[in-house]
């Protein structure tokens, strides 16, 4: 009973985090700074959610597996957040920020 809670509001709370990058990205004034809230955030967001997972989950088993999710996604999010970010630094005009 104190896990599932446990577990539900770890969710919540990744849930709000996701939320909060989704708002940095549609708020924030460049890609750089749109690129870091929606990285950080959402990682965040990840872990936590996965965490609430795992709290709920009934095998060991289902909880080897949404570690390697959690993993494998994480890893996929900085790796495209960097290839995104050295794009966009690579051919940005030398009018733009600095």
């Amino acid at each position: 009973m104190m896990l599932e809670f446990l577990g539900v509001a770890l969710m919540g709370l990744g849930t709000v985090f996701f939320v909060a990058g989704t708002v940095g990205l549609l708020r924030f004034p460049d890609l750089f700074c749109r690129l870091h809230a929606l990285t950080k955030a959402d990682g965040l967001g990840l872990a936590l959610v996965c965490l609430g997972t795992i709290c709920l989950a009934s095998t060991p088993g289902e909880v080897l597996r949404i570690i390697v999710i959690w993993f494998a996604v994480a890893l996929s999010s900085a790796t495209c957040g960097h290839m995104i970010a050295r794009h966009a630094r690579a051919h940005r005009n030398d009018s733009e920020a600095p």
